[in-house]
């Protein structure tokens, strides 16, 4: 059995670690290198950086940032936020970098994600996924290529089928789509995604644990791995997005950031547990 991933993530604004509630009520959180560094000691399997503002404020990609933890740390790094073009993810991957994460551009134009794959590979596309839990769909930012193609029409959240639905959204949780979430991960591993961050916005930052049910509808949806995200308050709920979400790896920030657990903690707890890990 392969061994289940934690992955600190650092979500970045202004060349600080950040972290909010829900996408908003941000704090600072320290240095990125400094916390990268850090994590590498602590044993964490993977580290992810997210430039939270770049795609919203149509900033360039922080190479620099990702220069200097490429520099001093040695574990797998993914980075997200403003990428747009294959030029973009052919700079980060000079510059260090093993992954990267795409949502906004994906969900603008998904051939993007094919012609990424096909160039770099499968292995380092990592399309980021941010829902959340609706009643219907309240996007009125629907792209304009799924209004245009009839085929495609399935991905939008289905009214009728009385099943838990959950919306795409991007720019940071800016923009609702009005795409099912679910109908979309699995489009996006069948057109070149290496795996699926996804984010729970419902749940992120509120530490009241992962959205278990929407965790376990992606997973069980798609044969890539999955990475939970949004709402880790205790080492439980790293058990529970692993056991009963079905998740491959958990990201995990305020638990992290803030030495409310360190890594290697969350480890031993797992492992007691029976979850297959690296120590």
């Amino acid at each position: 059995m392969l061994a289940k991933r934690i992955i600190p993530c650092l979500d970045v604004r202004d060349g600080r670690v950040v972290k909010g509630i829900n996408f908003v009520n941000i704090r600072d959180a320290g240095d990125p290198v400094e916390n990268a560094v850090f994590y590498d000691e602590q044993g964490a399997d993977e580290l992810t950086y997210l430039d939270i503002t770049a795609s919203h404020e149509k900033r360039k990609i922080m190479l620099d940032v990702v220069e200097k933890t490429a520099t001093d740390v040695f574990i797998p790094l993914t980075v997200g936020g403003g990428i747009g073009s294959l030029e973009d993810i052919r700079d980060l991957l000079n510059a260090g970098c093993d992954k990267v994460s795409i949502n906004t551009t994906a969900v603008n134009n998904p051939e993007f994600i094919a012609q990424a794959s096909a160039r770099f590979g499968s292995q380092c596309i990592v399309v980021a996924i941010d829902a959340k839990r609706c009643a219907g769909a309240t996007g009125s930012d629907t792209p304009q290529w799924l209004k245009e193609n009839e085929p495609l029409s399935y991905l939008n959240i289905d009214l009728t089928n009385g099943t838990p639905m959950w919306e795409v959204f991007t720019h940071g949780g800016r923009r609702a789509k009005g795409i099912d979430a679910v109908k979309w991960a699995r489009y996006m591993e069948g057109i070149g995604a290496g795996e699926i961050l996804l984010t729970s916005m419902d749940r992120d930052g509120t530490k009241a644990g992962y959205d278990i049910e929407l965790t376990r509808a992606i997973s069980e949806a798609v044969s890539i791995p999955v990475i939970a995200s949004g709402g880790a308050g205790e080492l439980e709920h790293l058990y529970e997005a692993l056991a009963d979400g079905k998740a491959d790896a958990v990201l995990a920030a305020s638990i992290f950031h803030f030495r409310e657990h360190t890594i290697r903690e969350a480890k031993g707890y797992l492992s007691a547990k029976g979850v297959t890990m690296r120590l």
